[in-house]
């Protein structure tokens, strides 16, 4: 529970007033010692996560890394957890660098950026440099001496190849082998070089046009059947009309992304296969109660909307998740959105385990508890309650009105 004696917005204004009455020669002194703490407590941070992790100390709360741990129990973002871990673990073999950043003498950053070129051998020098050094000179030389290694390794196979999707960042990251990265770029820039442009489109934009061209142009075909590709947008029946409701933010909901407005919402289903899903007067889609033990294709997308990855807390999984049953159907829990939340394989099995408790509303506040008897919680997504919340002032809104 929170110290509700601690009145931060008194303590947080004291703060403030003392830094303003400081000095300049006295801001650069406490920042000088400030900086020097943080540093040292950084690596002492990433060392007692590196032995969590060697320990698999993070398991007996059910997290599936040290870094989802840390980021559930600390309230820190999944990049710092992943950084501090991987400086820890990289810190056994070397002292020299992590003796100066737990002495306030070089930054994390500083050891970091050359952790994963440094050696035992190689500790004691690039200590002597980070102490010299900036963070990007660091980082040109381990560049140099990552190249050096490979130069002495076998040729990497060709066949290593992938697309991976971000959709926080809406972001597609890929890798091909030499053959077809040519085959590909030769492809798109020469579409690009076919789009229409008034001189001012950079040539990146024009190059996304070559590709969702080539995307577009793919999935309708010769067949004139329409394209294969189904896209659902949760929305108000009326924001497809073209005369009816003003353009608003919250005109409608793309699945896994944001808010989109009516003009958008009338583009997409100009040609699209449209899924219409029936939501009650808060948004939510689909009751079944115990009519049948699975869920819908319709309740799946609309869990996925509301939780967008795994509940467990701490656990961002969107991979090999299932909508979960939080009251068994067997003992009469219902297939209700209230009783579903979305699980990934492996966090459904730990749900499952001995000495684990999961309970709540997953519309509204999830509880778990596991062996260690640390109680945590889990939230849908933001983004569903604001929409859900403002769908159901409005049916209130209107049944109040005369």
């Amino acid at each position: 529970m929170p110290d509700t004696s601690v009145d931060h917005g008194q303590s947080g204004a004291a703060l403030i007033s003392a830094v303003g009455a400081e000095s300049k020669e006295e801001l650069w002194s406490d920042l000088d010692e400030l900086f020097g703490v943080r540093e040292a407590t950084e690596g002492k941070i990433a060392l007692r996560l590196a032995e969590l992790e060697r320990r698999q100390a993070f398991r007996d709360e059910g997290a599936t890394s040290v870094a989802q741990w840390a980021t559930e129990r600390y309230g820190i973002s999944s990049a710092t957890a992943r950084n501090l871990t991987r400086g820890g673990e990289k810190a056994w073999d070397l002292p020299y660098l992590i003796g100066a950043v737990c002495a306030g003498d070089i930054s994390f950053d500083k050891m970091r950026v050359v952790a994963d070129v440094a050696t035992p051998e190689t500790d004691e020098g690039l200590k002597v440099q980070a102490e010299r050094c900036t963070v990007r000179e660091l980082a040109d030389v381990a560049r140099t001496m990552a190249q050096v290694a490979a130069s002495h390794s076998p040729a990497p196979s060709d066949d290593r190849r992938f697309v991976r999707f971000n959709d926080t960042f809406r972001t597609m990251t890929a890798q091909f082998p030499a053959d077809a990265y040519a085959e590909v770029r030769t492809t798109l820039e020469a579409a690009a070089r076919q789009v229409p442009t008034d001189g001012e489109t950079p040539w990146d934009q024009r190059v996304y046009d070559a590709l969702t061209g080539i995307v577009s142009s793919s999935g309708s075909g010769a067949s004139g059947m329409g394209s294969p590709n189904f896209v659902v947008v949760h929305v108000p029946l009326d924001a497809l009309v073209d005369d009816a409701v003003e353009a608003t933010e919250l005109a409608g909901e793309l699945e896994r992304d944001g808010l989109i407005d009516r003009e958008t919402v009338q583009r997409m289903a100009c040609d699209a296969t449209v899924a219409v899903a029936v939501d009650d007067d808060a948004g939510h889609t689909m009751y079944e109660g115990r009519a049948r033990r699975f869920p819908t294709d319709a309740q799946r997308r609309e869990v996925m909307r509301r939780d967008r990855h795994c509940r467990f807390p701490g656990c961002t999984n969107v991979t090999f998740t299932n909508a979960h049953h939080i009251v068994p159907w067997e003992p009469g829990g219902k297939t209700d959105l209230d009783n579903l939340a979305l699980m990934c394989l492996h966090h459904h099995r730990v749900v499952h385990s001995n000495g684990w408790k999961m309970s709540g509303n997953a519309n509204q506040e999830l509880a778990f508890s596991g062996p260690t008897g640390r109680a945590m919680t889990s939230r849908p997504s933001p983004l569903w309650t604001r929409v859900t919340a403002a769908r159901s002032n409005r049916g209130r809104s209107a049944a109040a009105a005369p």
